[in-house]
């Protein structure tokens, strides 16, 4: 005898549990996919570890191609302080694929009309060590002026005084703006896989090939160096103001250097107008007065209004830097951190407190142009930390 329940709604008759509906099954069937291709994968890296020293062998020999040592995204050079150089993500994927068992994935964790979140994450399989990298992407461009009908999203003003307008990405656009930080966080990332001693070893075989290149062949070299430069609107006259001297005259390792700031212009490290500022900063002329001072302070309340209020700033201060007097025209100050140790800070920085302490030392840097930078640079920072919902 069945028991009514007064009152009770009408509720669907139970499934059979030797059913399923369509959308159970779906679902059952990724879920099984998933899980075989996982399996498979370290399966297979316990069937065929890795032997370091065939890893070694094969990395070296592809080192010592000379096409691949010239490769722009094989080895660049960044114009910040007196350099920062480093190997590229073309090294990267090459070392992966000689050490075999690892595992890249690139997954869409957020998507909506203004961003998207994609994670990167590179495993090894073999040690079943995983890193992984949150990347934030803008679905807008920064362009010199607004779109046909006139309209854009915010404006600001660039180091020289133009307006800079934020519009919507084509498609196009975010592809390569997706493409260029996958590829850095990529980069990043397997270096933390491959071995140090093999990275040291691969950068002195890559300079000395291009050392030797440059010095066996100066004139053909130079050529291919300005017809590479010119790609991305940078003339001979450009490169010579850079080097302050006719580029005829460039050395080998002169040479060697351009070839590096080109693979860095070219793979979205830098700009050219970065490298110009940061070669003035170090000659010295990069004193831009009092204007300079006015745009700046304006630039550091745009970005400190975007910051959470700080519970206590003196904790994550050096000891041995001064908290710097709030004025409404900072002045440079003597001595303080360069431009490489500020953007070290904003790019390590865990929390709003470590960027705000990193926004206040952008007083010690005399150019207009790298502080502002370092400011933009903050804000973005300070926006990947927002929720992304």
């Amino acid at each position: 005898m069945e028991l009514m329940t007064p009152n009770a709604p009408n509720l669907p008759a139970p499934t059979n549990p030797g059913q399923a509906s369509g959308s159970d099954i779906a679902v059952q069937a990724a879920a099984a996919q998933a899980k075989a291709m996982i399996e498979s994968r370290y399966v297979m890296a316990m069937h065929n570890p890795r032997n370091w020293d065939d890893v070694r062998q094969k990395l070296l020999k592809e080192c010592r191609r000379p096409s691949f040592a010239n490769n722009k995204s094989a080895f660049y050079k960044k114009p910040i302080g007196n350099g920062v150089e480093g190997l590229g993500i073309r090294f990267v994927e090459v070392a992966l694929r000689c050490m075999t068992n690892v595992l890249v994935e690139t997954v869409t964790v957020y998507d909506d009309s203004d961003k998207e979140i994609l994670r990167v994450m590179v495993t090894d399989l073999e040690s079943n060590i995983s890193y992984p990298m949150d990347l934030r992407i803008t679905k807008t461009v920064e362009r010199s002026k607004p779109l046909d009908d006139g309209s854009y999203i915010s404006v600001r003003k660039n180091s020289r005084g133009y307006d800079v307008y934020t519009i919507p990405a084509t498609d196009d656009e975010l592809l390569n703006k997706r493409g260029a930080a996958i590829s850095k966080a990529m980069r990043a990332l397997g270096l933390r896989i491959i071995p140090g001693d093999l990275q040291d070893e691969a950068e002195e075989i890559i300079k000395s090939i291009r050392i030797n290149k440059a010095a066996e062949d100066p004139d053909t070299e130079r050529k291919r160096i300005i017809d590479a430069f010119s790609e991305l609107g940078v003339v001979a006259s450009d490169l010579k103001d850079y080097l302050g001297h006719d580029i005829a005259k460039c050395s080998p390792a002169e040479l060697v250097d351009l070839r590096g700031l080109y693979g860095a212009i070219r793979d979205g490290e830098t700009s050219w107008s970065a490298a110009m500022a940061n070669k003035e900063a170090e000659d010295g002329d990069g004193d831009d007065g009092g204007d300079a001072g006015s745009l700046n302070a304006d630039l550091q309340q745009s970005v400190s209004k975007k910051q959470k209020p700080a519970k206590s700033r003196t904790a994550s201060k050096p000891k041995t830097q001064a908290k710097p007097k709030q004025t409404d025209e900072p002045t440079p100050t003597s001595g303080g951190p360069s431009y490489a140790e500020i953007a070290d800070k904003i790019n390590k920085a865990t929390n709003s407190d470590d960027v705000d302490v990193a926004i206040d030392l952008t007083n010690s840097i005399a150019d207009l142009g790298q502080r502002e930078e370092l400011l933009h640079m903050a804000e973005e920072k300070l926006n990947g930390m927002g929720d992304p919902a």
